[in-house]
């Protein structure tokens, strides 16, 4: 388990889409933020207090959290100098970065030689097993899109909190690199072989006999000819009782590709069933979260509304409008 509070790491970083990890930690976990440690003023602010190192760790810092992105994923010289003044301050060091930390031989030697734990979120655990797609005890709902990064984290994040606001026994299941730190663990499944992707999910959302439910973090899409084989997993292993369909609104070509357009609704939904109906042939679905960040509140409402007629199932932008309605839908299913 990461350890909070968290000293998140920008750096000299000026591009919003390269902070999207702290980013997401600030705003769905801000609770867990003692603060930000930027090298310059023209770096992205996320809102929060600038802290040295040795500050934040005599103020109480655990961790200081690699929340950035950049090309290829790798420990540039400027942040290997900056883990090992963290290290030395007293803190442990987390990254979703591709570069592992321990692969780096300074970083490496200072946190053995001062006993300071390194989190590489995308390593995935050494003992995983492959699926067995035996029913076990315990609801699960996942959230499934018609392409990638359409907003699956943020959707399923909405909809514990608002299951919990209700008194709902609900916790959030991270399986991508930005979730596990906002979670502090989780399941990172872009890194698992393939044969052990459906049992990955099973040992990260395992039998449960308190009447709770796990929200399991979707990626990829069954439609994109790059990720379907990990949306494929997540189903099989994660037997969900419930989905919520995901996309973004005005989104044409599925991302990073020349010619595969995004799926119909209609289509995408029933795909995903009839592949979840496998390992779980109750399944259903009980919602559809639209990202409508590029629409007019006029446009998104339209578009709501349109999707809300097409597939007969509350349909919301979790950012926006807040997850109430499929809530609803999904408590009058369930009888919470």
């Amino acid at each position: 388990m990461i350890l909070p509070p968290y000293l998140l790491y920008i750096g000299k970083v000026a591009d919003p889409l390269s902070v999207k990890t702290s980013r997401g930690i600030a705003v769905w976990r801000p609770e867990l933020c003692l603060g930000q440690f930027r090298t310059t003023d023209d770096a992205i602010d996320l809102g929060l207090e600038d802290i040295g190192f040795e500050e934040a760790a005599a103020r109480g810092a655990r961790t200081l959290v690699l929340g950035i992105a950049n090309a290829g994923g790798v420990i540039a010289p400027e942040m290997v100098e900056h883990v090992v003044q963290a290290l030395r301050a007293g803190l442990d060091i987390a990254s979703g970065l591709h570069q592992r930390l321990s692969s780096n031989p300074e970083i490496s030697a200072v946190a053995q030689e001062l006993g300071r734990t390194l989190w590489d979120v995308r390593e995935p655990p050494a003992d995983l097993k492959v699926g067995k797609g035996v029913r076990r005890a315990g609801k699960r709902l996942l959230t499934v899109g018609t392409d990638c990064s359409v907003g699956k984290m943020y959707t399923t994040l909405a909809l514990e909190r608002e299951m919990r606001a209700r008194g709902i026994n609900a916790d959030f299941r991270a399986t991508g690199q930005t979730g596990i730190l906002i979670a502090g663990s989780g399941m990172p499944i872009d890194a698992v072989v393939a044969d052990f992707i459906s049992g990955a999910v099973e040992q990260l959302s395992p039998a449960r006999e308190d009447g709770g439910w796990d929200l399991i973090e979707g990626q990829g899409s069954l439609f994109h000819p790059s990720f379907a084989g990990v949306s494929l997993g997540l189903l099989h292993g994660s037997q969900p009782d419930a989905v919520v369909l995901c996309h973004e609104a005005g989104r044409v070509r599925m991302r990073g590709m020349a010619v595969h357009t995004v799926p119909d609704l209609a289509l995408c939904l029933e795909r995903n069933l009839e592949a979840a109906r496998l390992t779980n042939p109750d399944v259903i679905p009980v919602g559809i979260a639209l990202n409508t960040a590029s629409l007019t509140p006029e446009a998104a409402k339209r578009a709501c509304a349109e999707a809300e007629d097409l597939l007969g199932l509350p349909c919301q932008d979790p950012v926006a409008m807040g997850v109430d309605r499929i809530i609803d839908r999904f408590g009058a299913c369930f009888a919470l």
